[in-house]
């Protein structure tokens, strides 16, 4: 019979992300006598073979020994895709409980997370809020995490969460020898935009643009401007989030979460502004709606509950504006690798900005356009007939006069975003319960029970419709963007005159102009 081979096996839980879902990972660690090795299995990426080079440094720069025997990590379950640094701190751990230099039974209360620099300090990683939701969800009760994150891990309710600085310092935790100070409190919510954003009061001229932002920001909906280059398009876009809403405290731990997945929000709070994601028109597709072998969240995703805005929308590649179609209408994009499906959220407020023809002044004037008729055509056939048909509001955007540019300052987005506030308070009593927040949101079905025209505002729909200028998604769009005007006027029924503004905002003229 052979002599048994002394071995040690260790196990302690860290968390690995899938798209926006956070997955418990247990690290296992083997230390058996044999030639000095170390190996990481697990089906772990590049930067996670690399983490053996970092914690070896880490160990022995943090006054510990590395155990010269045959080492082995597993990443389990072994099926799932390992991304990333954040594991290093829980294979320094395991290799430290494993070789007897921390007792094993006192890993059990919590998981870690974090990447080890050579010295053994702790670095931030990405998603640390949605490892807390983990922790929360599965156990452990405790999260150890770099001091930098502690703020935002502590977000989630019934966590436990503790900050370190170094390798040394979670291990004085681990062994209950220190017990970190408690995370800052989270500031108050703020009721306004700060001062020095952008302000609707800068724009001159543009009433129509500005009654259309406003009930854009009052209903959610979605908004193309087309115009003339230097006609305040973008200047208008960017104002927009100076009269939203601000968000509910659900609604910030949902961007803060998503952000933080991205590696945007690392060391930071509770997110409390609306996203505007601005991407440029060389975007991939993927890159818009999210995608990739890890899948990630795109550019739709990253302005979830806030405004995607897409400047010079025809100059966006066709597959890319195709693939919007279904996350704009659905509220969500779902993203199949192998066996495994991501879901990213994408309810947004999409506001776009596109000239009328390659030279940018058709419709502007006698002689001003340059571009011949085939040239126009071609334009205007980029932008697909149903991407726009799910756009709510189609609007021309002209130069103002010189009149206008001179006036006095107009009026601000505190007084429109009063406006808009009591606007969604209504609609918040109206859809309760009906899973829509707001009027851009309303399903058909939503639609036919909440909005109630009058009899003069139901023929104009159907004059509208049995003219050929509305499709059945469009009639159910227009209702919305009346319901938001009633809204906006403090009317409980929609009219006549309710209808017709939505109409005229849906931009007939221009939209046909745009899709011919």
């Amino acid at each position: 019979m052979l002599p048994s081979v002394p071995t040690v096996l260790t196990r302690i839980a860290t968390f690995a992300l899938y798209a926006l879902e956070p997955q418990r990972v247990w690290v296992e660690v083997d230390i058996r006598a044999g030639l000095p090795s170390f190996a990481v299995v697990g089906l772990g990426d590049k930067a996670v073979r690399e983490s053996r080079e970092r914690v070896h440094a880490a160990l022995l720069n943090s006054g510990f020994d590395f155990p010269m025997k045959r080492i082995t990590a597993n990443l389990a379950p072994a099926h799932l895709r390992k991304a990333g640094p954040s594991y290093d701190l829980a294979l320094a751990v395991g290799i430290l409980a494993a070789s007897g230099q921390l007792d094993p039974d006192l890993l059990a209360p919590y998981a870690v997370f974090g990447e080890l620099g050579l010295g053994g300090r702790l670095r931030p990683c990405r998603g640390v809020l949605a490892v807390a939701e983990g922790a929360r969800r599965w156990g452990p009760p405790g999260l150890l995490v770099a001091r930098a994150q502690v703020r935002e891990a502590s977000l989630v309710e019934g966590v436990d969460v503790v900050g370190v600085d170094t390798l040394r310092e979670s291990v004085e935790v681990l062994s209950g020898e220190r017990r970190a100070p408690e995370p800052p409190p989270e500031p108050p919510a703020a009721l306004a935009p700060p001062e020095d954003s952008p302000d609707l009061a800068d724009v001159r001229g543009h009433a129509l643009p500005r009654r259309a932002l406003e009930i854009t920001a009052a209903g959610g909906h979605n908004l193309l401007m087309q115009g003339p280059p230097g006609t305040g398009k973008t200047m208008l876009a960017r104002r927009l989030p100076s009269i939203l809403p601000p968000l509910t405290d659900e609604e910030a731990i949902v961007v803060t979460r998503i952000r933080s997945v991205a590696g945007l929000h690392i060391g930071r709070g509770l997110a409390r502004e609306r996203p505007f994601r601005s991407p440029h028109h060389t975007i991939s597709a993927s890159g818009l709606v999210g995608g990739g072998s890890l899948p990630a969240p795109g550019e739709a995703t990253l302005a979830h509950l806030g405004v995607l805005f897409l400047d010079e929308l025809s100059e966006f590649t066709r597959p890319s504006l195709e693939a919007l179609r279904q996350p704009l209408e659905d509220g969500c994009v779902i993203v199949v690798r192998g066996q495994h499906v991501a879901v990213f959220p994408t309810r947004v407020m999409l506001v776009a900005s596109t000239n009328p023809c390659a030279c940018g002044f058709a419709g502007a004037g006698e002689g001003r356009c340059r571009c011949s008729e085939t040239e126009v055509a071609r334009h205007r056939r980029r932008l697909s007939g149903p991407l726009l048909d799910r756009i709510d509001l189609l609007v021309d955007v002209q130069r103002p006069s010189s009149g206008e540019l001179a006036a006095a300052r107009a009026e601000g987005s505190t007084a429109v975003r009063e406006r808009v506030l009591a606007a969604r308070e209504r609609q918040a009593v109206r859809l309760k319960g009906l899973g829509s927040d707001c009027n851009g949101q309303m399903e058909a079905c939503v639609v036919r029970a909440t909005v109630h025209p009058d009899r003069a505002a139901r023929q104009a729909l159907v004059d509208a419709y049995d003219g050929g200028r509305l499709s059945a998604r469009g009639h159910h769009r227009v209702l919305r963007v009346a319901q938001t005007i009633a809204d906006l006027d403090d009317q409980p029924i929609v009219t006549r005159p309710h209808v017709l503004q939505a109409l005229s905002l849906r931009g007939y003229e221009a939209g046909e102009r745009l899709a011919a």
